[in-house]
């Protein structure tokens, strides 16, 4: 699932909530080095997924996050709340890639260990030529 320059959304399917909408995916050594380093922020919506990576550092982030550990299915296998900056987590060597959210994300979205994630890519849809619900629907399709 993974793909170069693209954000993803991260829905928690056992929880039937959003974790991220706007979530970039880091997959090359320099983008899972850099992370979220730089930022001052975070937006509620966004996040960086880290593919692959069992483990995470904040040195020279600014804010704490939350960090989501996951399985190669994109089962919940590790949470960490509120990583302050300046900090490592220990190794998860069930997890195949580590999501990083806004602080107080997993407590929102009330996600546990053991729940199955929905990570998919935006797709792109061409604007709509009529403001109709018939035309609304026609461009809606479903996520499988």
């Amino acid at each position: 699932m993974p793909c170069k320059d693209c954000e993803v959304f991260v829905y928690n399917k056992t929880k039937e909530t959003f974790l991220g909408l706007r979530v970039k995916v880091a997959e090359t050594v320099r983008d899972r080095l850099i992370g979220l380093l730089g930022k001052k922020s975070l937006r509620p919506d966004s996040g960086v997924w880290i593919v692959p990576a069992s483990s995470i550092h904040t040195f020279g982030m600014l804010f704490p996050i939350d960090v989501v550990l996951i399985d190669k299915s994109f089962k919940v296998v590790g949470l960490r709340e509120l990583v302050r900056p300046f900090s490592l987590t220990r190794p998860n060597f069930r997890a195949e890639s580590v999501i990083e959210l806004p602080a107080h994300c997993i407590f929102r979205s009330r996600t546990e260990v053991g729940d199955q994630l929905l990570i998919e890519r935006h797709e792109a849809r061409p604007p709509s030529t009529s403001g109709s619900v018939e035309a609304t629907r026609d461009r809606v399709q479903p996520v499988s």
